[in-house]
């Protein structure tokens, strides 16, 4: 009888631990799901505003036709051959509808070997995500690749 109770508490500590173990795992963040947006499907309003911050390294919200979409630039360079792109967008919870954005970008940088075009460029990249709502603020983590 004794062993049935010793059970059934271990049962129970183990269905408790299931139930709440990720919630107090969760911070809240949450990985968001994109789409990149190749050159010709950029909307005419992006391709607008674009110019303002093509000279800067950072990363932006958009929001047209309830759709937001986030740009990420490299500001100006003297040559071509430099890449941006979008690794992933991570959604960290501020409040209870508040959030945060983290974008995650991989920078690649010509090889000193590389024929690349002479002039300057303004590499960035663009994708649509699938959020409702903009957030509090976008900050931008950014990997160099070799």
């Amino acid at each position: 009888m004794k062993k049935s109770y010793i059970a059934i508490g271990i049962i129970i500590i183990i269905v408790l631990a299931i139930i709440f173990t990720p919630n107090y795992l969760d911070k809240g963040d949450k990985k968001v799901k994109y789409k990149i947006v190749e050159s010709s499907e950029i909307p005419e309003k992006i391709k607008e505003i674009l110019p303002k911050y093509l000279t800067e390294e950072r990363a932006i919200g958009c929001k047209l036709n309830e759709e937001i979409y986030v740009l990420v630039t490299r500001g100006e360079k003297k040559t071509g051959g430099y890449a941006v792109e979008v690794d992933r967008i991570v959604k960290e919870k501020k409040a209870k509808d508040d959030y945060n954005l983290i974008v995650y970008a991989k920078f690649k940088d010509p090889d000193p070997n590389d024929i690349v075009t002479q002039g300057f460029t303004y590499p960035f990249a663009i994708v649509k995500t699938n959020l409702e709502k903009m957030p509090e603020s976008i900050s931008l983590e950014v990997e160099y690749e070799e």
